[in-house]
């Protein structure tokens, strides 16, 4: 290796924080960080609470956030890192490849997105790769973003035609809250929340909230 090559790997080393609710999968993580050449493990977390000032604190490279997480989720936390105008590198960890949370993530600002099966020696490939710009997927997700974009939603005055409490509520769905977290932010019942839930999509003329939330997202309702 020449030695100009190996001072760099001396010396760039890509900085990791960790947002994971499950325990054995954060210590595996830990471990994997541990063990590759280049990177740094800062700190790891259990929910998004204060991810502000959490990476604020660690100056971290790039995050590992996992989307189910309680008290605040990752999509929350993601939200608020770009919200707050941070444009650090966020992988996207779940193990769930369903389009709903792969989209809810694309179009919120994470840098890639993996599922928790993937082989630990892809997991360290997505985070060099994700730090020099690029923008890993583990391949059914890419597929599924494919999906997503290949017939995209035109702009349409259909938003005008939903209720205050609808707008409420297409808001929370923007936003990643699951029903029950959208239901309590919104002081309802979770069947009233299904109720305007089933108006939205009738007046947006959609099958499914990946396709409630382009449309929010495209009409700016942000």
């Amino acid at each position: 290796m020449p030695l100009f090559v190996f001072l760099t790997n001396i010396l760039l080393v890509i900085r990791i924080l960790i947002f994971e609710d499950n325990p054995d999968f954060t210590d595996s993580l830990c471990e994997l960080i541990r063990n590759a050449d280049g990177l740094e493990w800062c700190a790891s977390y259990s929910n998004c609470k204060n991810v502000i000032k959490n990476i604020q604190l660690h100056q971290p490279d790039v995050v590992l956030m996992d989307i189910d997480m309680p008290v605040e989720n990752g999509l929350q936390g993601l939200r608020s890192i770009r919200a707050s105008g941070n444009e650090v590198t966020v992988l996207m960890l779940s193990v769930f490849d369903d389009n709903e949370r792969v989209f809810q993530a694309i179009c919120n600002g994470a840098s890639g997105y993996l599922l928790k099966r993937t082989p630990p020696e892809k997991i360290i490939e997505a985070i060099r790769e994700a730090h020099t710009g690029g923008a890993p997927m583990t391949p059914s997700v890419a597929k599924q973003v494919l999906k997503l974009f290949s017939q995209p939603f035109q702009k349409s005055d259909e938003i005008q035609t939903l209720t205050p409490r609808e707008h409420d509520v297409l808001i929370c769905l923007v936003r990643g809250y699951s029903y029950k977290m959208a239901a309590a932010e919104l002081n309802v019942s979770i069947e009233t929340l299904r109720f305007h839930i089933k108006n939205i999509y009738s007046k947006l003329h959609v099958n499914s909230k990946s396709e409630a939330v382009a449309k929010a997202i495209q009409n700016k309702l942000t």
